[in-house]
């Protein structure tokens, strides 16, 4: 069984700390995920959270699986992330078709994931290009 801790606040963090988030449609839970992201990661959630939503207008979302899902309504998900002890894994479910292809492999042939470690800068114009790219896709049906 995973390794789980609970927050001062009630949420559970489980294994890598990742908040376990009831599943769920809409702006809500992806806040509530972001809020109950421990420490720095809480901060980079509400950075990426917010430059989604500038680069895709309307952009859906929902908590799945304990991770944000991001979509275009009709067209499937296109991005997510999770976190880990060291890192937020970004995946892009579409990855081996964005320019340039982000740089971490998956055992999915078209997935590629982008770490995010504490204390890098973010590549705000890179990540912005690759959601654009990734939003213009077909997206994943889960």
């Amino acid at each position: 069984m995973a390794d789980k801790t609970t927050k001062p606040d009630g949420v559970v963090l489980l294994s890598g700390g990742n908040p376990q988030i009831a599943k769920g449609e809409g702006d809500a839970p992806v806040k509530a995920y972001i809020a109950a992201m421990p420490g720095w990661k809480s901060d980079i959630g509400r950075k990426l959270d917010a430059l989604i939503e500038k680069t895709v207008p309307g952009v859906r979302k929902a908590v799945k699986w304990n991770s944000p899902f991001y979509g275009v309504e009709g067209e499937g998900w296109f991005l997510s992330y999770h976190c880990f002890a060291k890192y937020i894994k970004l995946t892009f479910f579409r990855g081996t078709s964005l320019d340039p292809v982000p740089p971490v492999s998956s055992k999915t042939n078209e997935t590629r994931y982008f770490h995010i470690h504490e204390g890098e800068a973010l590549d705000e114009r890179q990540l912005a290009a690759w959601i654009s790219q990734a939003s213009a896709l077909p997206g994943e049906r889960l």
